[in-house]
């Protein structure tokens, strides 16, 4: 029987449709949403249930091309390896309703979301997530808990909530939050850059004209958001999202199919093992948590293993030594959350708001364009930099695309075994490396002025103990200022945690592998010293207060602010790679010299480009000028060229006539004839045949360059002149 629904929430309409497709599904939900149409399915295996203590959850979201009537690009017309969008937006689905599922679910479960058809102004990762939950809420599965997202826009210093990709285009805030009616689970959070008309003295070279110095041009800002400010979108965004996720319960309740019952993994703790590991291993347990690396950590917990085995003969059984394995794991995880609430403390030492050591090397990579080695405690990045063109941008079209869009700064992470002691081969790139990447990259962009260059990141992970993508925000921006990159301010990020049982509860700075994984929350800052930039929140424990994660949010201002501190001390000390950098110039001058700047024909312009090797952009309207060149030296010298141009004397430009007669200055030979200069800097051509009475067989036979001739105007052909030897 069919079931159909409609509902108004947000600025959002959906129309859901149940049972009438994909029947033999365990659940599923057509979702039309103007003329956006999407299938969310839900399967589990009803047999198989995987032993180890982890959520057997898949899920992915697919867009097909003809949803928008597009057929696929290149050689093979049908749809292959998921777009990054794709990838990200089953992140986003997995990440939120992973929680739902009980402890001790070992079923493996499928979500599939498939994009029929789409509209250009529907927010697909929104319908992607209200879709997957409404067919999850409504299958044979014994979940009873809504989840659905919400973005929220600053569009014209205005809150938007649900706002079309149209408004987002001229969005300065990008919040996306996902909940059930009671709880906050998932935050992912962006600012945009943008351009502001100012009236600048730094930006105007007044070598080039004095009278320029109050020129109004553009300057790049960074949009960062103050914490205050966040906080009150928080909260008018987490109202519109419980009232949304309760009226999707009180809908969809009716709807649900009858559950089918489930064997849950039977994880359940030796509690004889766990009070004997407890009363007479304490202290191995404690060793073991102050060996950082997770490599080490794990070694230390496996001797400890084999040696109460040793003591302990009866228990030297596979069985056994699983749950002992279990039982020494939840006395590990009790004493690390029992230091933190009771002793303030941390397991290696530190306290909940301190920052591990850092060391900053700029530029350890001579033939790169500029690289930083960023170590922060046993988390270390390699970020690598490579400028380049227009032309190297990365091209791309999303479904809701009209054309095909370029990105111009790419930040890439590679987070190999090695990194944690783990011997697997290097493979693809995985959903979590490419998740880093774009948070990273959500991070820095903000803040980061290319005018035209397109930029490259590359994040190698060397060590991994916590954070290693905010090590990649840090490191990143380093590399940006190690190849002189402008930047509108310091950016650096932070990982927070936390740790609560009851009414207490712990907020930590900078955590670390093994705070991440005993902790409840994983929530990743970055910013500058006066706001926020990029956000991504996890929480574990099914939910967080605002008065809590208020609390997250300035205490990770604070550790932000000694990273920057470090980060600009470092800056100071950068010595570029001036050899192998790129170099850009930007300057203004007074557009009436652009003419000169560019020559008859362009033939200063080109002479320039040739000796200086470099690149030269001139806008006619505004004088922008823009050097671009292999190194420093090619594009001071053809800045200073420019330079000479514009303070040279002008000459007084003459008004000639047919029949006048003039000394000029042989400038160039070619077969034809010469060039000669005019005394005010004009150009004529002089033709073989007007050299001489008698016939000419090479021009050099009868002229020099340099050499000082009387020419006659003889006619004009449009901006050219033609001239006779007088």
């Amino acid at each position: 029987m069919k079931y159909d629904v409609n509902l108004v929430l947000n600025n959002k309409e959906e129309s859901y449709s149940f049972r009438d497709v994909a029947k033999q599904a365990n659940g599923s939900a057509w979702l039309k949403s103007g003329k956006s149409v999407i299938l969310a399915t839900v399967v589990i295996d009803e047999t198989e249930v995987v032993k180890d203590d982890f959520l057997p959850l898949t899920v992915q979201y697919i867009e097909k091309t003809y949803a928008a009537g597009k057929i696929p690009g290149g050689f093979f017309k049908r749809e292959t390896k998921p777009s990054d969008f794709e990838t990200l937006t089953s992140r986003i689905v997995d990440r939120s309703l992973r929680p739902l599922f009980p402890k001790g679910f070992g079923h493996p479960t499928q979500i599939t979301i498939m994009v029929f058809s789409a509209d250009s102004e529907s927010d697909l990762q929104v319908l992607a997530l209200n879709a997957a939950s409404a067919a999850l809420f409504t299958s044979d599965i014994d979940i009873n808990t809504s989840v659905s997202a919400i973005r929220a826009a600053k569009v014209n210093d205005e809150l938007v909530l649900n706002p079309t990709l149209s408004q987002m285009k001229e969005a300065t805030l990008d919040l996306y939050l996902s909940g059930t009616k009671d709880d906050l689970l998932m935050i992912e959070m962006r600012t945009f850059g943008s351009e502001k008309v100012t009236v600048s003295d730094m930006v105007v070279d007044p070598m080039l004209d004095p009278t320029l110095s109050s020129t109004i041009v553009q300057s790049h800002i960074s949009n960062a958001i103050p914490e205050d400010d966040l906080i009150k979108i928080f909260e008018q965004t987490q109202t519109a999202l419980f009232t949304a996720n309760k009226e999707y319960e009180n809908t969809f309740t009716p709807l649900k199919k009858e559950v089918k019952p489930l064997d849950l993994k039977a994880h359940i703790i030796n509690e004889a093992m766990r009070t004997y590991v407890k009363e007479h291993h304490i202290q191995d347990i404690t060793d073991a948590m102050q060996q950082m690396a997770k490599s080490e950590r794990s070694t230390a917990l496996r001797q400890l293993r084999k040696k109460i085995l040793s003591l302990k003969e009866e228990w030297n059984d596979v069985a056994l030594e699983v749950e002992l394995k279990d039982a020494i794991d939840s006395v590990k995880r009790e004493e690390v959350r029992a230091q933190i609430l009771e002793k303030r403390v941390r397991a290696d030492g530190r306290a909940l708001t301190q920052v591990r050591p850092i060391s900053i090397d700029t530029n350890v990579l001579p033939n790169a364009h500029a690289s930083c080695l960023f170590t922060r405690g046993q988390t270390q990045a390699l970020v690598v930099l490579t400028m380049g063109g227009p032309k190297d941008a990365q091209m791309f079209e999303s479904l809701t695309d009209t054309a095909t869009q370029n990105e111009n700064f790419m930040v890439h992470y590679n987070f190999p075994g090695f990194s944690v002691g783990e011997a697997s081969p290097v493979m693809g790139t995985k959903r979590r490396e490419l998740g880093h990447g774009n948070l990273a990259k959500r991070a820095l962009e903000p803040c980061v002025n290319l005018d035209g260059q397109t930029v490259r990141l590359v994040s190698e992970i060397l060590e991994s103990n916590g954070s290693s993508s905010m090590a990649t925000v840090c490191g990143g921006y380093m590399a940006l200022k190690a190849a002189d990159i402008q930047t509108s301010d310091t950016i650096a990020g932070i990982a927070m945690g936390m740790v609560s049982e009851g009414d207490k509860y712990a907020i930590l700075s900078d955590i670390m592998g093994l705070e991440d994984h005993d902790g409840d929350m994983d929530f990743k800052v970055t910013g500058s010293k006066e706001g926020i930039t990029a956000m991504q929140m996890d929480i574990k424990l099914g939910g967080i207060s605002l008065d809590v994660l208020k609390e997250a949010l300035y205490q990770a201002k604070e550790g932000r602010a000694h990273i920057i501190d470090i980060m600009l001390e470092a800056e100071s000390n950068i010595e570029f790679n001036d050899g192998v950098l790129p170099a850009t110039d930007i300057f203004h001058i007074d557009p009436s010299f652009i003419g000169e700047i560019i020559g008859q024909a362009g033939k200063t312009i080109r002479e320039m480009i040739e000796k200086f090797e470099v690149a030269i952009d001139i806008d006619k309207k505004d004088g922008k000028v823009k050097i671009t060149g292999k190194n420093k030296t090619g594009v001071s010298g053809a800045k200073e060229h420019i330079h000479t141009i514009v303070n040279a004397p002008k000459k007084e430009k003459i008004k000639y006539e047919v029949g006048g007669v003039y000394d000029g200055t042989v400038k160039r030979i070619v077969d034809f004839g010469a060039f000669v200069e005019l005394p005010d800097g004009t150009d004529g051509l002089l033709h073989i045949s007007k050299i001489s009475d008698k016939r000419v067989e090479k021009v050099s036979d009868i002229l020099s360059e340099g050499e000082k001739i009387r020419v006659e105007i003889l006619e004009f052909k449009g901006n050219k002149i033609s001239l006779g030897r007088e």
